[in-house]
């Protein structure tokens, strides 16, 4: 259930000031809804008569007033036809206006906030002074904590039920610091307050002269807010690349939606993961004046002043900004799970983020949540539907995101389990180890392959020719399909044992009973290099190409066929960055004569020998 404000709250309240949301929780009976009505009450937020309507009632009915009903009071104004927002209760100080995330739903407040729907930038945690810490208090801490708000102020409720104790308040002051330490929740306020007389909410109270800290509303107020997301560091996440053919045309327009900063026209810009980079050369805009700069919120597109081949999910940056993005494949995350079907180790899932998709899988649970009970266990394998959890991912190549505490746009996630939404999540931190999924399925699988009678040795003398496989790399359209065949063709003519296959037929071939486009390039690459493994063991010398092959999918292939090896042959615009191909035909004007210059290359790495050509 889930609290609010009337409709003239919000249009009188809810101004063009600077706003936050905050998210209060606590135990039940701790006086969480009394902290909020008062709140309401002393900021002059409720509605003209509302507090005098409800002290009425209270007396008419023998009462006593209690705070706590001016909430259920606002509730009750749905049944006269008032519009209310039911997710939200506002109140105002003259620095900002606040909107309270009240949070007893925790299944629908924790998806809620783990995937965006309501972001809350600090928390108010209610304890009660006379009952102390509950295992509740305890799981709201460990919630704050999985959700990775910094921002916090603990408050001691209900002081006057212990006689203004300061012996009290700091016994269980240093009680709960001990635990939120454990859980690395540091840097929180605790205030002594009485909810119900108004002690420390508004105004210092005289009952407590031993505290000289901050009310309530002074410490909400010294909250930092967010900057606005045009102010933040420049993320575009590059949704389509868009490219012109007809009357002399050659633009390609790199297009989406900004999700944060701003840029203009000769600004330097870098793309990740690739590291590829270049300069702004023209902002794009359908039915708009021509435009010098851009900034977050806005879908345009842009053209460079060199081309580049990039590929959608890319993640376009400020060159020399100060606050780049992490780049890695393996990240610590808090996570949502609402999918039918438990999430699971062995399995390999679809993650959006922002514009990336990517399989990833699951490594580690680290900690997980029961979001319907909030009870933690510590040693479960698997995320369960409606389970939090700190978690372990891995992609299946690196990929471009922040942690959500350095921006919100670009470290929140989704992730997809047969064609459906099944998790939301955040990234927590970046995580650098030489280990991976990818490096223990090659090292398991080279322990278990099952060799026959014939050696490596044997087949180079039957073939005249050691195995090999050759990677054409280049732009789309190059002529570097031409030179394959071509190569696959004179070897062939030269009875070596040569075999070529495009990496189409990884669409079609493979797993045919799986449409092509629900193949991404990552999963296309990583079978490929699965079977280079199986054909260069037989001793072929095997030949593929790929259009804009980039460094990551080149170091997949070079893992993935271990122990043989790999020669890659760039042809034209190689789209590499630091790797650096075994051979490169920036220009080709004789087919024959690139053939000549490959199989040169393979007598050079000694795969062929010139007496058996």
């Amino acid at each position: 259930m889930k609290r609010l404000g009337a409709t003239d709250i919000c249009e009188e309240n809810m101004t063009d000031k600077e706003q936050m949301n905050i998210v209060i929780v606590g135990h039940v009976d701790h006086g969480k809804s009394t902290v909020i009505g008062r709140l309401l009450a002393d900021t002059g937020t409720l509605p003209q008569g509302k507090l005098e309507f409800v002290k009425q009632m209270c007396l008419k009915n023998a009462k006593p007033f209690e705070y706590a009903f001016l909430l259920d009071a606002l509730k009750d104004e749905q049944s006269q036809g008032i519009t209310i927002d039911t997710a939200r209760s506002f109140f105002k100080t003259k620095k900002r206006d606040y909107i309270i995330i009240d949070a007893p739903g925790h299944i629908e407040f924790l998806k809620n906030m783990i995937t965006g729907a309501a972001r809350a930038e600090a928390a108010l945690l209610v304890i009660d002074a006379k009952e102390g810490i509950k295992e509740n208090s305890r799981r709201h801490g460990y919630l704050l904590s999985m959700l990775g708000i910094k921002q916090v102020a603990i408050l001691v409720n209900k002081m006057d039920l212990v006689d203004f104790s300061e012996e009290v308040f700091e016994a269980l002051k240093k009680e709960y610091t001990t635990f939120l330490n454990k859980i690395d929740v540091r840097d929180v306020d605790f205030i002594p307050i009485s909810a119900r007389e108004g002690d420390n909410l508004v105004t210092l109270s005289g009952n407590m002269r031993w505290y000289s800290g901050m009310t309530v509303l002074s410490k909400l107020d010294n909250f930092v807010h967010e900057a606005p997301d045009e102010q933040k560091s420049f993320r575009f996440p590059v949704q389509d690349i868009y490219k012109f053919t007809r009357e002399e045309d050659d633009r390609r327009i790199i297009a989406g939606t900004i999700a944060a900063g701003s840029i203009g026209i000769g600004d330097n810009v870098l793309f990740l993961p690739s590291r590829k980079n270049s300069r702004i050369k023209s902002i794009e805009s359908f039915n708009t004046e021509k435009k010098e700069m851009a900034s977050a919120g806005e879908a345009v597109g842009f053209t460079l002043e060199t081309q580049l081949y990039i590929r959608s999910g890319e993640l376009m940056v400020l060159e020399n900004s100060s606050h780049l993005p992490k780049i890695g494949n393996r990240f610590k995350a808090n996570i949502f799970w609402v999918g039918r079907a438990p999430m699971i180790m062995d399995k390999t899932y679809k993650l959006k983020l922002a514009a990336t998709r990517a399989s990833v899988r699951l490594v580690e649970v680290k900690q997980s949540l029961d979001a319907s009970e909030l009870t933690t266990v510590n040693t479960k394998k698997q995320v369960d539907r409606h389970d939090v959890a700190e978690c372990v991912f891995e992609t299946a190549k690196p990929i471009a995101f922040d942690t959500i505490e350095d921006l919100e746009a670009t470290g929140r996630f989704v992730i997809v389990d047969n064609y459906e939404i099944a998790g939301g999540g955040i990234v927590i931190e970046n995580i650098q180890e030489n280990e991976s999924i990818l490096k223990q399925h090659i090292k398991d699988r080279e322990n278990i392959w099952d060799k026959g009678f014939i050696d490596t040795i044997e087949r180079e003398k039957r073939n005249k020719h050691k195995s090999k496989f050759v990677v054409f790399v280049g732009v789309e359209n190059a002529a570097k399909q031409s030179i394959a065949k071509q190569l696959e063709r004179e070897l062939f003519d030269k009875d070596h044992n040569v075999y070529y296959m495009g990496l189409s037929s990884i669409d079609h071939g493979l797993d045919a009973d799986i449409k092509s486009y629900d193949l991404n390039m990552e999963e296309k690459v990583r079978r490929l290099g699965e079977l280079a493994r199986i054909l260069t063991d037989t001793g072929l010398i095997f030949i593929t190409t790929i259009d804009n092959a980039d460094d990551y999918d080149i170091e997949i292939l070079k893992l993935l066929s271990e122990p043989n090896e790999i020669s890659v042959v760039s042809v034209g615009e190689s789209g590499l960055v630091k790797f650096k191909p075994d051979l490169e035909i920036k220009e080709v004007s004789n087919t024959e004569e690139a053939v000549k210059k490959v199989i040169n290359l393979l007598m050079h790495k000694e795969v062929i020998l010139e007496y058996y050509l």
